[in-house]
Formats: C-alpha cells, sequence, structure tokens
C-alpha cells in the first residue's frame, strides 16, 4: 500500500510541471479568444441597443390590420410619397457631392485665397436648423417675399415658385452639404501625397492623376458623407413641410398628429426599407474601399496653383456661402428689427439657460456618439467579411428614423421599462446618440480605412497589445476623424428639434425649443436672437476642426 502510494505520488509529481504548462497554454488561448471577440461582440451589442426603438415601430405597426395595411401601401397615395421622396433624396446627394468634393479640394489641395476662413465657412451651414434656412428663403424668394418686394417697382409682379421639389432641393442641399465635405476633407487630410507626385512623374496631368489616384482613395469619404445626405434627407421633416411637398416624415407626422399611430407606423417601416436600399447602394459604392488603405504620408502632396481659376473659385465659395449663410441671417437681422408686442407676457422671454442646456447635452452627446461609434467605425473598416460591417450598417436605421419616431419610441420604453430615466437628460442624450451617431461613425471609418494595417502589424510584433497598438498608432493618425466626427454630432444635436421637444426633461429649455415655441406663436423677431447664438456657437466650435490644420501643413 504505501509502494503504491509513493509511486502515485512520485508520477503525479513529475507530471504537474506538464500539466501546469498545459493549462497556462489553454488559459493563453482562452485570453485570446477573448479578446479577438471584444470587438465584435460589443459592436453587435451596440448595435441591437441602437435599433430598440424599430421594434416600437414594428409593435404599432401590428396593430394596423393586413388587409388595411395591404391597400394602404399599395395605394396610389404611397407610391407618390415614395416617388417624392426618391427624388428629394437622390436630387439633393448629388447636388451635395457637386458642391462638398470641389470644396473639400479647394480647402485642402490648393492654393485658395483665404483658405483657413473659407475652411470654416465652408463648414458653418450645418449648425443652420434646415426649417429655419425653409423659412428663411420663403420669407426671401416666395410669394410677397423681400426680394418680390425689391422688384416690384420694376415691373416684376411674380416670381419662379420656390414651393415644392426645387426648393426642398435648394434649401436641404445648402445645410446638408457639409456632410460630404467634412468626410471627404477628412480622407484628403489623412491621404499621402507622394502617391500622387509619383503619378505626376508618370506624365499624368492633374485631373488623370486625382482620377487614377485620389478619387478611389477618398471615394469611401464621399460614400459616408453622401450617406449622411441620403439619410438626413429621408428623415428631415420641417423643410418638406414648410415646401408643401408631400415626403414620408411629412405624412407620418401629420398621421401621428392626427393619432393614426399605426398608420404612421406603417408609413415609418417603409421609409426604413428606403433606408436599407440606400445603405445597400453605399455598400458597393464603398467596394473597392480595399485600395483605400493608404498609409497616411509624412508630407501632404504640392499645392495644386489656381492660376487664372483662383479668382472664379473664390466666386464658388462665395456664392454657396452667401446662399447658405447671408441669405438666412439678413432674414434673421430682419425679423430682429420687427416689433413683436406682447412676446413677454406671453411668457417667450428668452434666457441665457437655454443656451448652456443646450450645449452642455450636445457636447455630452458628442462625446458618447464618439465612443459608442469608433467600435462599429473600426470593426467594419479591419473586416474582411460582411458580417463584420453589419453592426456600422445597423447603426445607420436611426439616423433614417423620424427624430419624432425616436422620440415617441423612447418615452415608450421609458415608461414601460426604464420608468425611472423618463424625463431625465440621459433618455434626451440617447435619443441624440441613436439618431447621429453614424455622423461619427462615417467619419471616423474612412479616416481608419487610410491606416495601414501593416503598421499595426508592426507594433504588434514588437509586443504591443491590440488596445496599445491601437492608441500609439491608429489613434494619431485618424485624430481629425474623431474630432470631425465629434464636431459633427454636436452641430447637428444644436439644432435637433423633434427629439428635443418630446424628451427634454421638465425645465430643460434648449434653443431650438424656444424657437419653435416663438414661430408656432408667429413671434419671428424672438426667433431671429437664439438663431445667431446658434451661428455664433458654430462658428466657436468650427475652431477646433481649424486647430487641425496642423495636418494639413497651415502653421
Amino acid at each position: 500500500m504505501d509502494g503504491t502510494a509513493e509511486t502515485t505520488d512520485d508520477s503525479t509529481s513529475r507530471d504537474s510541471p506538464g500539466t501546469i504548462r498545459g493549462s497556462l497554454a489553454n488559459i493563453r488561448q482562452l485570453v485570446t479568444r477573448i479578446r479577438r471577440s471584444l470587438l465584435p461582440v460589443s459592436a453587435t451589442l451596440i448595435a441591437l441597443l441602437l435599433l430598440s426603438p424599430v421594434f416600437w415601430i414594428v409593435r404599432e405597426a401590428t396593430t394596423v390590420g393586413r388587409e388595411r395595411a395591404i391597400s394602404m401601401v399599395f395605394s396610389a397615395g404611397t407610391f407618390d410619397i415614395i416617388v417624392n421622396s426618391f427624388l428629394l433624396t437622390a436630387g439633393v446627394t448629388l447636388c451635395s457631392i457637386l458642391i462638398g468634393v470641389p470644396l473639400a479640394i479647394l480647402t485642402v489641395q490648393t492654393n485658395l485665397p483665404f483658405r483657413r476662413f473659407w475652411t470654416v465657412v465652408a463648414a458653418l451651414p450645418l449648425v443652420i436648423p434646415s426649417y429655419i434656412g425653409a423659412f428663411a428663403f420663403v420669407s426671401a424668394f416666395g410669394p410677397r417675399g423681400v426680394l418680390q418686394d425689391i422688384l416690384s417697382p420694376l415691373g416684376v409682379e411674380q416670381l419662379p415658385e420656390i414651393y415644392g421639389l426645387v426648393g426642398s432641393v435648394l434649401v436641404l442641399t445648402l445645410y446638408t452639404y457639409p456632410y460630404v465635405y467634412l468626410t471627404t476633407r477628412a480622407s484628403l487630410l489623412s491621404f499621402d501625397g507622394t502617391v500622387v507626385e509619383a503619378a505626376r512623374t508618370l506624365n499624368h496631368s492633374r485631373w488623370k492623376a486625382f482620377r487614377r489616384v485620389t478619387l478611389p482613395q477618398i471615394k469611401p469619404g464621399i460614400a459616408a458623407g453622401s450617406l449622411l445626405v441620403a439619410l438626413y434627407t429621408l428623415s428631415d421633416f420641417g423643410t418638406p413641410q414648410i415646401m408643401r411637398y408631400d415626403v414620408f416624415t411629412r405624412m407620418i407626422y401629420i398621421w401621428y398628429d392626427n393619432f393614426f399611430l399605426g398608420r404612421a407606423a406603417l408609413m415609418s417601416l417603409l421609409l426604413l426599407v428606403m433606408t436599407v436600399g440606400i445603405l445597400v447602394w453605399e455598400s458597393r459604392i464603398s467596394a473597392s474601399r480595399e485600395g483605400a488603405h493608404v498609409s497616411s504620408g509624412s508630407r501632404r502632396p504640392g499645392r495644386i496653383q489656381l492660376g487664372s481659376w483662383k479668382w472664379p473659385a473664390v466666386g464658388f465659395c462665395l456664392l454657396i456661402a452667401g446662399l447658405a449663410l447671408a441669405v438666412p441671417i439678413a432674414i434673421l437681422v430682419m425679423w430682429l428689427e420687427r416689433p413683436s408686442p406682447g412676446y413677454a407676457e406671453g411668457g417667450f422671454e428668452f434666457q441665457f439657460a437655454y443656451v448652456m442646456n443646450s450645449v452642455s447635452v450636445s457636447f455630452a452627446a458628442a462625446i458618447l456618439a464618439v465612443i459608442v461609434g469608433l467600435p462599429l467605425a473600426y470593426l467594419a473598416a479591419r473586416s474582411d467579411s460582411r458580417l463584420g460591417s453589419l453592426p456600422e450598417r445597423a447603426s445607420y436605421v436611426g439616423y433614417a428614423m423620424p427624430g419624432v419616431v425616436v422620440g415617441l419610441a423612447l418615452i415608450f420604453v421609458g415608461l414601460r421599462f426604464a420608468g425611472v430615466l423618463y424625463g431625465t437628460v440621459f433618455l434626451l442624450v440617447f435619443a441624440y446618440v441613436v439618431r447621429f451617431v453614424p455622423q461619427a461613425v462615417g467619419t471616423m471609418e474612412s479616416s481608419i480605412l487610410q491606416v495601414d494595417p501593416k503598421h499595426v502589424e508592426a507594433a504588434r510584433s514588437m509586443g504591443d497589445g491590440s488596445f496599445r497598438s491601437f492608441r500609439r498608432v491608429v489613434l494619431p493618425q485618424i485624430a481629425p476623424g474623431v474630432i470631425s466626427g465629434g464636431a459633427l454630432v454636436f452641430l447637428t444635436t444644436m439644432k435637433e428639434l423633434p427629439a428635443t421637444l418630446l424628451l427634454k426633461p421638465l425645465g430643460g429649455e434648449t434653443i431650438v425649443t424656444y424657437i419653435w415655441q416663438v414661430q408656432e406663436a408667429a413671434y419671428y423677431g424672438q426667433a431671429a436672437v437664439p438663431a445667431l447664438i446658434l451661428v455664433g456657437v458654430s462658428a466657436l466650435s468650427m475652431l477646433i476642426i481649424l486647430r487641425q490644420d496642423a495636418y494639413d501643413g497651415t502653421q
């Protein structure tokens, strides 16, 4: 008995080192698997959280009977709405590309006079809410507008109609093209200039070098900005309402206002179907993204000398700035000079606290959107499979939903599942993130695509872990995209109206809710001050982007 026990103990003792080494190897493999799965798992959970408002829409849509739903979907009125929405989205997207891409090239790669000034001015239209722009253009160019009053002594009795498709495309283009401009500019700032110079040494003309070298590299940035424009156009309510153009959002709001919640939810589902179509379209455009993995070079390409085109280029910038900024600001100043008797008695006195409320919630939403969007953007940019881009694609669904639908969905969720959050700022910030996180994702992804994966692999081969290699190698190169993405979310949140009206905490009035109140009461003079403050806050926030000109080679 004793001999057997000793033999067993000796055998166990001899096998212990090998057993321990095997166990450690298994633990290392497990830890490696967990680390590798951490990014896709976290991105998937984030995407599901952002998709949660969709479940309420589906639930409400099921309250409409099957036969009634079929008759509504295939009715002539629904067909007209689909056609109108498609024409508006396609027109605004195309016009935004035609404006945003040239402006990005002019402010990054040319000797455009006052380049820093135009860099900020080209992005400033983002701060002006589309409904304010629509009001301004109707006031300026509509029937009995300012321009009509000026031209009346000259015998001009009637101006071309501004309402409808043309007016909607004009206004929405002027206030959405900065999405294309900023995402394209972020790609250009991360672009390796030596590639262009190499093409030039092969006797390529400037245009040929741009078409064959630069354009393929910035295509993901253009596609990301175009996607944001298309989804914003689909989800906008104010401009189509003012321009009297029947699209999904306008009809959804009308049905909601008349308590046809099931019908509004059904139309929201159709809107989501159009969103899926846009996502598929953008995916095919970005299918060539593998060719966009170009390392950010140590020097920028040589400035394109505009020569005789210098002042026409300045004229182009001036025209866009005049239409997008000068016209609404002039109208706001005119409103400011118009007295509105009784506004104080009606409870419409403007308070500085409204500004602080807007800035604080917008800043919180921008920070959270960057934190939430970074895993989505990184996984989509580095994944070799279609499944890897699904969480990022799913995040765009919330951006396409009208703000009023997101607001109502979160009210439902807040009351039923998280009553402690109802009426708090946390639910409001979450609504902003659901709606606008794609702005940060698109900009950051286009920058991540410019980082050569071999640099990350080199860092890991030197002993850096995943997080450390990301912090040391990737983050410094994508910083312009991260900052631009956060700035986009901040500026868009500042002007978001429907979700803010529905979810703002008690006593948490913001600039946009005040503007809405005074406009509803027809006290347009009182809308001028907060709208002008929005422009001022935008100018200050754009200084953050301007400071990134170090990446542009500008001191």
